[in-house]
């Protein structure tokens, strides 16, 4: 097992993407904080504000330590409870000012629970999925194309099985939806041993912006209106929720101590509620619902 590898990669990575988002974007550049945690640990977030492609953005590398993982961390693994930790991953989330172009979320990570006189307890997690507003089948099937080709060098079973997950995980179970087209999800991952666990891992690392960029590129110009904002909004209510109420890296770092503005920097800076709104049937807003949430193969 060699950490410093892992965190090595995660900074450049972390460094790639934000050089990456920054060329299609354009205009603004990432601002870098660097923060450090009293409990151990620390971290570099880095966030895009009023771009003319990206509305917000922001790409964050932490490395926290601990002396016992929270309940986040043991709720799946009670065995590792009691244990001291380390924490490692590169997260981000982007909201495009374009209703046309969808959010994006990625997050790769590094778990290590250890406890004296006993071997270290290790494992990867992380994954990427796409959040549109408007849906085009060239955009998802060429996402989930992408994320099968990542995976496919570790076996034929990791993309139906990560992509199944990923559908079950980003689902709002209280309004009976996914919050978007999924991608990839997998979370204590250690099969096969450390080089090839590392080697999935960066995989789908390097993959997120292979994938997100065409689709950036492809729908960043397209006109619209005050109707595909106010949808826009609306739908960010639903990305709100399940972050708020779901999420397990939000959940790990508030409980683990975390710095609270680099947690809920996936927030978006605009979004509405509306009581029990409904979209127009055989509207494009309709067909979000009927052709692109419901979960899918993409690659037929």
């Amino acid at each position: 097992m060699n950490i410093d590898a892992v965190k090595t990669y995660l900074q450049a990575l972390q460094d790639n993407i934000c050089a990456g988002l920054e060329q299609l974007d354009g205009k603004e550049k990432f601002i870098e904080d660097s923060w450090q945690r009293q409990e151990g640990g620390g971290g570099r977030t880095r966030v895009m504000a009023d771009g003319d492609v990206f509305e917000k953005g922001g790409v964050l590398f932490s490395h926290v330590t601990g002396n016992q993982l929270p309940p986040s961390a043991t709720a799946n693994r009670p065995e590792l409870a009691g244990r001291s930790f380390q924490a490692m991953g590169v997260s981000l989330v982007i909201h495009p000012r374009n209703p046309y172009v969808p959010t994006s979320h990625a997050n790769v990570r590094m778990f290590v629970a250890e406890k004296p006189g006993e071997d270290p307890v290790w494992w990867f997690g992380g994954g990427f999925d796409l959040t549109p507003f408007y849906g085009f089948e060239e955009d998802a099937a060429a996402w989930h194309r992408t994320a099968a080709d990542a995976c496919a060098p570790f076996g034929d079973d990791i993309y139906p099985r990560f992509k199944a997950w990923c559908d079950d995980y980003f689902y709002l179970k209280h309004r009976g939806e996914a919050r978007g087209i999924g991608g990839l999800f997998f979370d204590d991952f250690s099969e096969g041993g450390f080089d090839n666990a590392f080697g999935l891992m960066r995989s789908v690392g390097d993959a997120y912006l292979q994938a997100y960029a065409p689709i950036v590129q492809r729908r960043k110009d397209m006109p619209w209106g005050e109707r595909e904002r106010n949808f826009q909004l609306y739908r960010r209510g639903r990305y709100v929720e399940f972050n708020l109420v779901y999420d397990r890296g939000t959940l790990f770092g508030l409980q683990s101590g975390g710095r609270t503005e680099s947690i809920l920097v996936s927030l978006p800076p605009r979004v509405e509620w509306h009581y029990d709104w409904q979209p127009e049937p055989g509207s494009a807003e309709h067909r979000l619902y009927t052709d692109f949430l419901p979960a899918r193969d993409w690659l037929v």
